[in-house]
């Protein structure tokens, strides 16, 4: 241990933000003594603690003085508020090298397992965020208790390209059984890293008890008290170590294939991993823990995943091009014009994150209130799972109304989006007659997904007025907002754009106005290419195979969940704009004539009755699937090069926070340039690399 605090001390740097661990005595009702410590780096929610190599000397400091202090009984650990912790600090792992991230896992495994093996009980109060080693120091711990409200719990580190490596691959299948830990490591992170919340987090058995946020760390050291007293009893599942394992690994057999196509050996070795956990001491469990996220620290998809991961830590939060937020005008009532389910769900958001009045308009009051009504229903729902106060839950519920009439409805908006039919004579007419009732300052946004902000606003009095807000579905879950700039959109409207896109709590990247934009430009060319092949002969399940590991979902089932109607509308527009590149499958038209929701049945298979209205070639053309991707990414690394070279966006790091936020691309592959330059793709069809 001594040799590892050194080797640690020297890889420690001056640039580490460390969370310190204060340590101070607390007297239980049972008259024992707990040492509490608090994990805390000084700085407010929105930097979380994390574990560098100072922190861990911190931590591992404050559990030996609590150790070595006879008048301690227990120990517990819990972070400053909201916050336990967000894991290990990734610059351990860019900087350090090999000897440095070799030097970090084994320090994590030394310093947490002391608060499981060091001689007195020890509890983990999770009050808030723990992700990765935020949550494996409290997995060491003998007890945990959780705050209902906390926002995220999970181990995250598939997603990044790595594996939990302080333990928690050997814990959770040994704390919760095999098959909640292919959930918790592997199909969570793999769905676009899925955490659970505070509540969640009980049910699933992280926690051993939950307590409100008011008064959390006061019942949590109640109920460690209770439990040192031996007033409560802490029950632990049995683990069924025979066909029950067996079964769980075959899931995440199934899951990684599904998921991952074998392109990330993370999610490999982390399946790995809690397969070994079954026969392996913890000795050995941690040792394996050790060598794996070494040998994963080596990998391009690594490489790749911190590349992604410091897009959406860092680029997100400074969005290329946006004017100086200086110039945003306040936003104090939202006017959203339409009430059907896209304007519910975008009415439901701003009254959440902004707590402005909010007023929906429809062509009649009956439709108007019914979107109210759907607003009120998602509001009641939070409140019936304990995400929101009734006072908070009547409060807003106030700020939403609905009506007919704009120009009452209107009065005083500052910013009004329209969310109706995708048709540009449509369009224009809500613009020209909202632009009569409000104030000209007043910002005119469309949830457009392809047509043309400058075309939009060129028949108004006020066309620099007017941005495109173009927000992804479902929106309160999928994080991008597109902000595009028509030609005449000031710096004032841009800026008040971006700063309601951040109050909205919105990952923004400014576009320039071009047809369908980022994300649905790229999947337009992404899915016209793949019908084509699909058209020229090759099945739709091999088609749909191709993708495992560089698509979030089979484009064939992504054109389920998007509806054929929507994705053939969109390549027709962009089959418009450049006929040489986008194909329109007649085939797809088919479908969308005959009002089908996809192409597949509910079991799974192809629908005999989509089957039948595909029209076969005579001469069929069929490719294996390594074929369709290699021909499929090879379209795409064209379209990405035109869209910079046509300043589309400002780099190709903006194309890959799109494409990871907006169209789940994993983050083990970078997003897409960097899948493109890592796989030689980039420069075979472009003659250059992205990065």
């Amino acid at each position: 241990m001594d040799t590892l605090l050194e080797r640690a001390q020297e890889l420690a740097s001056d640039g580490e933000r460390v969370t310190a661990a204060k340590l101070r005595p607390v007297t239980l009702a049972s008259g024992q003594t707990l040492g509490l410590i608090t994990l805390d780096n000084g700085e407010d929610h929105t930097k979380p603690n994390t574990f560098g190599f100072g922190s861990l000397l911190a931590l591992n400091t404050a559990i030996d003085q609590a150790l070595a202090d006879d008048s301690i009984a227990a120990i517990a650990v819990t972070g400053k508020p909201f916050i336990l912790a967000a894991g290990a600090d990734l610059t351990s792992i860019q900087n350090g090298g090999s000897d440095g991230v070799r030097t970090i896992a084994e320090l994590g495994h030394a310093v947490f397992r002391k608060l499981g093996d060091g001689g007195k009980p020890s509890f983990g109060f999770i009050n808030g965020l723990a992700l990765g080693g935020g949550l494996e120091v409290a997995l060491h711990c003998t007890y945990r208790t959780v705050m209902d409200s906390a926002p995220a719990l999970g181990l995250p580190e598939v997603m990044l390209g790595l594996v939990p490596g302080w333990g928690g691959a050997y814990l959770v299948p040994n704390l919760l059984g095999p098959d909640k830990a292919v959930t918790l490591i592997l199909e969570n992170p793999l769905n676009n890293g899925k955490t659970l919340n505070g509540e969640a987090a009980y049910e699933f058995g992280l926690a051993d008890a939950v307590f409100s946020g008011a008064d959390f760390l006061e019942q949590s050291l109640l109920w460690a008290s209770a439990v040192l007293a031996g007033e409560i009893v802490v029950h632990r599942p049995e683990i069924d170590r025979g066909e029950g394992w067996d079964a769980a690994i075959k899931r995440g057999e199934g899951l990684v294939a599904a998921k991952t196509g074998g392109a990330s050996p993370a999610a490999a070795k982390a399946l790995e991993l809690i397969a070994a956990a079954r026969d392996a001491d913890r000795d050995a469990g941690f040792a394996a823990e050790d060598d794996a996220l070494e040998a994963m620290s080596q990998t391009p998809e690594l490489i790749a995943s911190l590349y992604a991961f410091d897009l959406v830590q860092k680029r997100a939060k400074r969005p290329a091009g946006a004017p100086d937020r200086s110039l945003a005008r306040p936003v104090t009532k939202v006017g959203i014009v339409g009430a059907g389910l896209m304007a519910s769900q975008l009415a439901l958001l701003f009254v959440r994150r902004l707590k402005v009045p909010v007023v929906l308009t429809d062509l009649d009051q009956q439709r108007a209130d019914k979107g109210v009504a759907y607003v009120h229903a998602e509001l009641d729902k939070l409140l019936a799972k304990g995400r929101a106060t009734q006072d908070k839950t009547n409060r807003l519920k106030a700020l939403v109304t609905g009506s007919m009439d704009q120009s009452v409805a209107f009065a005083g908006a500052d910013f009004v989006i329209e969310a109706v039919f995708e048709e540009m004579s449509v369009k224009k007419q809500v613009f020209a007659a909202v632009e009569k009732v409000v104030s000209p300052e007043c910002v005119l946004a469309t949830n457009t997904s392809s047509l043309s902000i400058t075309e939009m606003a060129s028949e108004l009095e006020h066309p620099e007025r007017v941005v495109g807000f173009h927000f992804f579905n479902p929106v309160a879950v999928m994080p991008l907002l597109e902000i595009v700039k028509g030609e005449q959109t000031d710096d004032a409207t841009l800026a008040t754009a971006f700063a309601t896109g951040k109050g909205l709590g919105k990952t923004t990247i400014l576009v320039k106005d071009s047809p369908s934009f980022i994300v649905n430009r790229l999947l337009g060319r992404f899915m016209g290419e793949v019908a084509k092949i699909a058209d020229e002969g090759t099945p739709v399940p091999v088609v749909d195979s191709a993708f495992a590991g560089v698509a979030p979902m089979p484009p064939y089932v992504l054109l389920s969940l998007v509806g054929p109607a929507i994705a053939l509308h969109n390549n027709e527009t962009l089959h418009r704009a450049f006929p040489d590149r986008f194909y329109v499958s007649e085939n797809l038209r088919r479908v969308v004539e005959a009002r089908k929701p996809g192409f597949y049945g509910a079991d799974g298979a192809i629908d005999p009755e989509v089957e039948a209205l595909l029209v076969q070639p005579e001469a069929p053309v069929v490719k294996t699937a390594e074929e369709v991707r290699e021909q499929t990414l090879a379209a795409l690394a064209d379209e990405a090069r035109r869209m910079l070279d046509e300043g589309v966006v400002a780099a190709p790091e903006d194309i890959d926070l799109a494409m990871i936020t907006g169209a789940g691309f994993s983050f083990w592959n970078g997003g897409l340039t960097m899948l493109l330059d890592i796989t030689g793709i980039s420069e075979k069809v472009t003659g250059k690399r992205f990065h």
